[in-house]
């Protein structure tokens, strides 16, 4: 429990510079709640930064956010005496609370910016929820750039963008002009309402399909329009497996987004992931499940995780189970016991053995970049795109007194063969970031059975944290982080179509850095 201390709180002269600014009461700041919020954050911080910081340190940090607001103020520590000083003298001193006492320092710096409220009308204009956001700001200068604080209104947007979405719980995949139903929530919507597995998806809200009742739209156009405003109604056409025609208006509900959306093309699976919640490996599983019981049986698998920011870790562990069966994904380090991990996966190869090819590019992050390195690693799949984006922070999340959230990055992601994913990002062994006469001549020595970018994934599998910017920056310089684009697609067809090409790209073992269990000689446990 966090305990509040007693401060003597000294309120000295008044300086000449805020004399001509009338007084507000004290009680105008919410001096309590912003206490207990300072103090949850610091005693929730103290443990878990990446780096360890001193609760006295990181509270100085966040009261530069009230010289943010007015510079005439200026937070200090001297000689274990706090103090908030203006050019005509001292508006607060107090003693210092002990170092590890996180209620004492945030009650403290609560104390100090009750009396730059009463004395600065600047502060006063930011009101109490723009102090306490300034404090954070200020602190999270000093972190790395995916901690942070979100206030009351957005930590509850936030919410509910990770908790829900107005929707009837169908996925849809598309093979050629048809949009099919691929799964159905159970108990959801679309399901009390008569949709099935393989019905086909005919027009939505009335629009006629257009001749030979091709689709209305594409996969993720149509879940697009399918989703809306909850206790809302969609109409749908659709045609079941017997042939029949039926329309049925389905109320929307509170549900996960859809963030898989499958397509055939030519003889490729192609699984587009826009996200990963906590449907995504549900939906990988039964999109890789349907779409491998065609009677044309695809050739290759494509994982097209370009623009895909990442997610719930989990969810990812489960996606690269689909295609690992059994494996390692990852591991994870940080000072606090329990961010130390080991991401193994304990599914079923879903993917039947086929090839796998994962498409990146530079907006690729988080849990999308978990997954291309993982499937990369264990030689399951060859990566093709640009290098991603490089975040390899996991955050931890607690919720504020006030309403807030706070995310603090408390532990990093190694990769299978031990590089850290934090700044580097994924290396693809096909670049397509460097220009079409480049591409052409990867290509040229796939057909010699050489790998094109043996040596930049060398360089990147065999680098270990941490690494100085320069050499994350010069080994990232071999693929340049870039937009997807055609050529993606279009490179890993070739692959799969071309065995040899494949072979090669994926790197022989010998050209890898032994992975860390055997170096060991210890096995690896989930934790």
């Amino acid at each position: 429990m966090i305990r509040a201390g007693v401060f003597l709180l000294l309120l000295l002269l008044v300086p000449a510079a805020f004399a001509d600014v009338p007084p507000v009461p004290a009680a105008g700041f919410a001096t309590a709640l912003a206490g207990d919020v300072f103090a949850a954050a610091l005693a929730f911080m103290a443990p878990r930064t990446l780096e360890p910081i001193g609760i006295p340190q990181m509270t100085l940090w966040g009261l530069r956010g009230l010289t943010a607001l007015d510079p005439a103020l200026t937070p200090e520590l001297h000689a274990d005496v706090l103090r908030l000083s203006a050019p005509g003298g001292a508006l607060f001193q107090a003693s210092a609370p002990a170092a590890d006492d996180a209620g004492g320092w945030g009650h403290s710096a609560a104390a100090m910016a009750e009396a730059a409220w009463t004395a600065s009308h600047l502060v006063r204009r930011a009101g109490t929820q723009g102090v306490i956001s300034n404090f954070f700001d200020e602190l999270f200068n000093h972190l790395d750039p995916y901690s942070r604080y979100e206030p009351p209104a957005e930590a509850a947007a936030a919410r509910q963008r990770r908790d829900s979405q107005a929707g009837i719980g169908l996925g849809l995949v598309q093979r050629g002009t048809a949009l099919i139903v691929a799964s159905v929530l159970p108990d959801g919507p679309a399901a009390k309402a008569g949709i099935h597995r393989g019905d086909r998806l005919l027009a939505i809200d009335g629009s006629a399909p257009p001749a030979g009742d091709a689709p209305p739209t594409d996969a993720s156009a149509a879940a697009a329009r399918i989703t809306g405003p909850a206790q809302s109604w969609v109409a749908l056409r659709l045609r079941d497996g017997r042939g029949r025609v039926q329309n049925l208006r389905v109320q929307r509900a509170d549900l996960p987004p859809q963030t898989v959306f499958s397509s055939v093309m030519a003889d490729l699976l192609v699984l587009r992931i826009t996200g990963f919640t906590h449907e995504t490996g549900a939906d990988v599983a039964a999109a890789l499940t349907h779409g491998l019981a065609s009677p044309h049986r695809p050739r290759g698998v494509v994982f097209d995780l370009r623009g895909n920011r990442g997610g719930l870790l989990g969810e990812a562990v489960t996606v690269a189970g689909s295609v690992l069966g059994s494996g390692l994904v990852g591991t994870t380090a940080g000072r606090d016991p329990a961010a130390n991990r080991v991401l193994q996966a304990d599914g079923t190869d879903l993917s039947a053995g086929l090839p796998v090819v994962v498409l990146v590019d530079g907006r690729s992050a988080s849990a999308a970049e978990i997954v291309a390195a993982a499937l990369a690693d264990d030689r399951r799949a060859v990566v093709v795109g640009s290098t991603t984006l490089g975040k390899g922070l996991i955050q931890s999340i607690t919720a504020l007194p006030d309403g807030g959230e706070l995310l603090v990055s408390w532990s990093r992601v190694l990769a299978p063969l031990g590089w850290p994913i934090q700044g580097l990002g994924v290396m693809p062994q096909i670049c397509t970031s460097l220009g079409e006469a480049v591409r052409q001549g990867e290509l040229d020595k796939l057909l010699l059975g050489e790998a094109p970018m043996r040596t930049a994934v060398m360089e990147s599998r065999t680098a270990r944290a941490p690494l100085p910017l320069t050499q994350t920056l010069e080994i990232r310089s071999a693929c340049p982080a870039a937009i997807g684009q055609d050529a993606d697609l279009q490179t890993a067809r070739m692959l799969i179509e071309n065995p040899g090409f494949y072979d090669a790209a994926l790197l022989a073992p010998q050209f890898l850095p032994p992975h860390p269990a055997i170096v060991s000689g210890q096995g690896l446990r989930g934790g």
